[in-house]
């Protein structure tokens, strides 16, 4: 929204809704085509982003809330809390609904969900983070939006400095300008930063050896995700920062040494998704409202599924709320099958391997999902493609029928292809032609990348990058192309009016 008064940070927070502010002041309009809308909570492109099912997830979501919103009043208050969890345990979900209900509730300042898997580029590096935060608490008030206007006018090169420079910048000197007289009871109360361990690292120097210099050596995720740790943790001891900070990702190493209490000068809280939290009979609910689902829409039964599928698959998800959610679609969004005949098949798969594998029944669905596309190879290095073609640094993504033409060796071989994978991969209508191909989770990537875990689906870095190049350079060989879009491929006027001209890069 665009505040028209100077109203309390709370009133204004209520109405907040993200779209493409038409900044009147001229600096501001530098702001905003560096932010990344998608990685806001109620951003178009996460409509459909995974959130926690009625009555699931209950007693994190309260001790969560509680935190943010009463937080002040606990014996030892702690800024920051840490929500973590192995991959698909439903951390995103979790975060996704807490930001729907703190912006419900006027107590969301900001939020950032970081996505590997998202045709974004910048909902994968750190780039966008700060002036996307900034952009979310200029709309918040009158005097910030000013304040921050005036330190993008003091330096107009502020996004091509470090994200120390810009917390200081954008974030930290406009709120010691205007939170000195506030009452800080009817402020915003959290920012959300979801799925931080899914940030990658972005590189500003030549890897190569240059005559004369020494290669700089590449910088690593963990090396980026630890900056944006350190950043937060500046703005946290900052006495003008009137923010909680919740951050979630899984608990990898980067994050387990930057959450020890003794490396750490601000105390802080940690949820851990385990089984304190009951997710077993989370799931449980789950799947029964999604079988209720099933049964309608397939006009099946009361007494479908049978007794035993339930418990069965609560069972075989080990707490990962991925699986049951994939099972659910796998059941419901089949083209060649009917709900009895694919329940049978998830609830007789067999792990592969004999070692520990906690996901070991995620990857059985995960190999008989892209075993039933009619190519299952081929349909591997389709997903490759589509997530490193969303990795080219394009901030805007592809759309899915720009990619079918690079990918396409006849005209319908996309689904063809994928017409059977629709509950791993997000498929556009044939017609719609803005819209990107999508991944429901990262958990498929940990998946493919893994050599003992793929089996025959694993496809090595190198076979994946020349599939990509070879693509690439055939589609772009005569730069000229005609192309007719899928939205007028069945039309019944003149073939000749179906012809569009597209110019593709080199």
């Amino acid at each position: 929204m665009t505040c028209t008064s100077k109203t309390p940070l709370l009133s204004a927070a209520k109405n907040y809704a993200v779209h493409h502010a038409a900044f009147s002041t001229s600096p501001l309009k530098e702001l905003e085509p560096r932010i990344s809308a998608g990685a806001m909570h109620n951003s178009l492109e996460r409509c459909d982003a995974p959130k926690c099912h009625p009555e699931t997830r209950v007693a994190v979501q309260e001790e969560l809330f509680s935190w943010i919103v009463e937080g002040d009043n606990d014996p030892e208050p702690k800024k920051i809390n840490w929500v973590t969890g192995p991959a698909g345990t439903g951390k995103t979900a979790i975060m996704g609904t807490l930001a729907d209900l703190c912006h419900k509730g006027g107590f969301l300042a900001g939020c950032f969900f970081f996505s590997s898997t998202s045709t974004s580029s910048n909902r994968r590096t750190s780039t966008a983070l700060i002036p996307t935060l900034a952009y979310q608490l200029s709309q918040h008030d009158e005097a910030l939006k000013g304040a921050i206007s005036n330190a993008l006018e003091g330096d107009p090169i502020i996004f091509k400095r470090d994200l120390q420079a810009q917390m200081e910048t954008l974030l930290l000197k406009p709120l010691r300008e205007t939170v000195k007289e506030r009452d800080r009871s009817s402020w915003p109360k959290v920012i959300i930063v979801d799925g931080l361990d899914e940030c990658e690292a972005e590189q500003f120097h030549f890897l190569k050896a240059v005559p004369g210099r020494k290669p700089a050596e590449l910088r690593t995720k963990q090396d980026a995700q630890e900056e944006i740790l350190k950043v937060l943790e500046k703005a946290l001891l900052d006495p003008a920062f009137p923010f909680r900070i919740l951050v979630a990702s899984r608990p990898e190493r980067v994050f387990r040494l930057f959450f020890d209490p003794e490396q750490r000068d601000i105390p802080f809280a940690s949820v851990v998704l385990d089984e304190k939290y009951k997710p077993d009979a989370d799931i449980t609910l789950f799947l029964e409202a999604k079988f209720k689902e099933i049964r309608r829409k397939y006009r099946l039964a009361a007494s479908w599924p049978p007794k035993d599928a339930i418990p069965t698959l609560v069972k075989n998800a080990s707490g990962q709320f991925v699986y049951a959610s994939t099972v659910a679609r796998f059941l419901s969004e089949a083209r060649n099958a009917n709900p009895h005949t694919l329940l049978n098949i998830a609830l007789n798969l067999k792990p592969m391997g004999t070692g520990v594998n906690p996901f070991a029944h995620l990857d059985a669905l995960y190999t008989q999902i892209l075993r039933s596309s009619p190519d299952p190879p081929l349909v591997v290095k389709w997903l490759w493609f589509i997530k490193i073609w969303g990795s080219k640094g394009d901030d805007k993504p592809s759309p899915a029928y720009a990619v079918n033409f690079i990918l396409e060796t006849f005209e319908g071989e996309a689904d063809h292809l994928l017409g059977d994978v629709h509950s791993l991969v997000k498929v556009p209508p044939f017609d719609d032609l803005r819209a990107p191909y999508g991944f429901y989770h990262k958990t498929l990537f940990d998946f493919l990348d893994g050599f003992y875990r793929a089996g025959p689906l694993f496809l090595h870095y190198q076979p994946r990058s020349n599939f990509v190049w070879e693509k690439y350079t055939g589609a772009i060989r005569g730069k000229l192309v005609y192309y007719t879009p899928p939205s007028q491929r069945r039309s019944k006027t003149s073939p000749n009016v179906n012809l569009q001209f597209i110019q593709m890069d080199a």
